[in-house]
């Protein structure tokens, strides 16, 4: 701990002493998100382009300012002084947890940003506003990791949400946005009300918001405060339960992807996803062990519910439907979750170590969902409609697209070439077994069999024989869908948005040629505490 909180010698408040290399991630971004801000008012509309460029820049700074920290042993706005319970009780904490997530957040963030240069200028988006609300969203998904208190966390979670409600939104007169952006954010209104609701009750048990404590005092709770403290831990996973888009609570997730502009629906595909499961991770293994027996079994629950219903739905989905391409990443991202939701379950019977499993299939999955949406934007370039049956004969068209996007879906699949999906899977498999969840085992494994048919059909696409009349079709139909929209077939592909296919590419290639790079980085001792 290289800072805390220094008491004053002479009466009872404390003088804060703050680790600025330690916050410097989550304040480097915010800065760059008013800077931007306060540009926008000053520059001329022709100017406005530079503003993405300041964006990608300062989220590059903010990503390259973890490697001195990689140590991962700093921590800042700690309680102490006479009479504190626990001296080590730390509202910020970077930890190698922390590090880890803010590395998937800000180098997730940096991605959407590249796809964005070109999206913001062609739908006509206020560049001002855009780039601002995304900083501030980043700003608030790096600080989410690094919370130690329920107070932080909840404000790091809307900080996070709150901007992302307006991002979807930001194409004017698009009903599909608008619409969009009113389901997302009633769902997340709903689920942060739910949260602060369990959070009260948490409070209202314990006497204290910081995870130590609160974990500490819910072991040893008067029997009268039992149930009071049993139903705030419900209501509080019940509101990250939303955010995670796990089912019954994610209703919302195929029409917001498909009405937000594509950099923002990758973005909520991946840190938003980041940052609810985050959340998640935080209350159960640090804050709730207490109630294990609470938490575990429900999330069990859930995470077979969850990949087996967005599974489900993505075998449903129409080659002919506007938007399929993109619902069917939805309902993926669905599926995905609940795989994601396994060692946290798992954590509750085998320890917390099992949550390296889900960190490290987030990584995975970020770099090759990111990926997924980077070709979807090129491809939505000629076919605004972004069917399915759009990327039939891509690899005629585009070859290097048609090969990335195969290899994106195969490694969400778990097939080789996709080494690193296929490690992350037996990964998270595994975490199940060693936790005795041998049920929810055979749930994953017979997803993770249905997934393949709809992610081989997408990948058989690529490679087949374009349709000339329905590629005509489909740009006469797209024409069309422009004009309501606002969006115009374009042709060529902007080098930001092939930057980002080519960085996530070579990510994905890179940790399936050594894996154990991903798996040793994310389970190590991520919880020194």
């Amino acid at each position: 701990m290289t800072s805390t909180a220094i008491a004053a010698a002479d009466g009872p408040g404390l003088v804060q002493s703050v680790d600025w290399l330690a916050i410097a991630p989550v304040v480097i971004t915010a800065a760059v998100g008013l800077l931007v801000l306060i540009a926008d008012l000053f520059l001329p509309e022709r100017r406005k382009p530079l503003l993405g460029w300041i964006s990608v820049a300062g989220l590059a700074a903010a990503t390259a300012t973890l490697l001195p920290l990689r140590a991962g042993d700093r921590s800042t706005f700690c309680l102490t002084g006479p009479g504190t319970a626990d001296p080590a009780a730390c509202s910020y904490v970077a930890d190698h947890f922390t590090l880890v997530i803010q590395l998937l957040v800000l180098g997730g963030a940096l991605i959407t940003a590249l796809l964005s240069v070109t999206a913001v200028r062609e739908a006509r988006m206020p560049a001002g506003e855009y780039w601002f609300l995304l900083l501030s969203s980043a700003a608030g998904a790096a600080l989410l990791p690094a919370s130690r208190d329920l107070a932080t966390l909840i404000v790091a979670l809307e900080v996070a949400s709150l901007p992302a409600f307006a991002l979807v939104g930001l194409r004017r007169g698009d009903r599909l946005s608008s619409e969009a952006a009113l389901k997302f954010f009633l769902s997340s209104v709903t689920a942060t009300a739910v949260s602060l609701m369990g959070v009260s009750f948490v409070y209202a048990a314990t006497g204290s918001l910081h995870f130590t404590q609160v974990a500490d005092r819910l072991g040893n709770v008067p029997g009268q405060l039992d149930t009071l403290a049993m139903a705030g831990v419900a209501l509080t996973l019940v509101g990250f339960a939303f955010k995670t888009a796990a089912v019954p609570f994610h209703f919302w997730v195929p029409d917001t992807y498909v009405g937000a502009p594509l950099p923002v629906a990758g973005y909520l595909s991946v840190i938003g996803k980041a940052v609810g499961f985050t959340g998640l991770i935080l209350v159960t293994v640090i804050a709730f062990p207490a109630y294990s027996d609470v938490w575990g079994p429900a999330l069990a629950v859930l995470a077979a519910l969850t990949m087996t219903l967005g599974n489900a739905a993505a075998l449903r989905q129409s080659a002919d439907r506007p938007g399929g391409a993109v619902r069917l990443l939805a309902w993926s991202s669905v599926g995905q979750a609940g795989y994601l939701l396994v060692p946290i379950a798992a954590a509750a019977y085998a320890g917390r170590d099992q949550i390296g499993s889900t960190v490290a299939y987030a990584l995975m999955y970020a770099a090759v969902n990111l990926g997924a949406f980077a070709v979807a934007a090129q491809v939505a370039r000629t076919k605004p409609l972004n069917r399915l049956r759009d990327y039939r004969g891509l690899y005629a068209e585009s070859p290097l697209a048609a090969l990335a996007m195969a290899f994106f879906l195969l490694c969400l699949a778990g097939l080789p070439p996709g080494i690193i999906g296929l490690f992350a899977k037996v990964t998270v498999f595994r975490s199940a077994v060693d936790a005795g969840l041998g049920w929810l085992a055979v749930v994953m494994a017979v997803n993770v069999v249905i997934a393949l048919y709809y992610y081989l059909r997408w990948t058989a696409l690529l490679f087949r024989t374009p349709d000339g009349d329905r590629a005509q079709e489909g740009a006469q139909g797209g024409a069309q869908h422009g004009a309501q929209s606002g969006a115009k077939p374009r042709t060529g592909t902007p080098w930001p948005v092939t930057a980002a296919i080519v960085i996530t590419a070579a990510t994905a290639l890179i940790l399936s040629g050594a894996p154990q790079l991903v798996l040793r980085f994310a389970t190590g001792s991520l919880f020194p505490l």
